[in-house]
């Protein structure tokens, strides 16, 4: 991760963006709208290239010892929705909640 802007607060505006071994860089952010740390975040999410953004909410929950994560985001259309899964988002996606300290 090559730039690691968080938002700490409700307002706060946020950049994340990557650089591959060949160094092609992705990025996205957006504002964060609703911050109740640490169950619940609410932000707005435009990635680079993509003509629309998104709302992603993020629920944590304690749950026998252990914290579940839940990321739900809501596209404007299907399409969009689509266009995103097929870009292979998944990926980037297990990536990033496979080393939470990563900024």
């Amino acid at each position: 991760m090559v730039v690691c802007e968080v938002a700490t607060k409700a307002g706060d505006r946020y950049r994340y963006e990557w650089r591959n071994a060949s160094g092609e860089q992705f990025g996205m952010g957006g504002v964060c709208r609703e911050f109740a740390w640490p169950e619940r975040i609410v932000c707005t999410e435009l990635m680079d290239g993509y003509p629309n953004e998104s709302l992603v909410t993020t629920v944590l929950i304690e749950q026998n010892g252990k914290t579940m994560l839940t990321i739900t985001a809501l596209y404007e259309s299907l399409k969009i929705r689509d266009m995103v899964i097929k870009s292979g988002m998944e990926s980037g996606v297990a990536a990033s909640t496979t080393g939470l300290n990563s900024c």
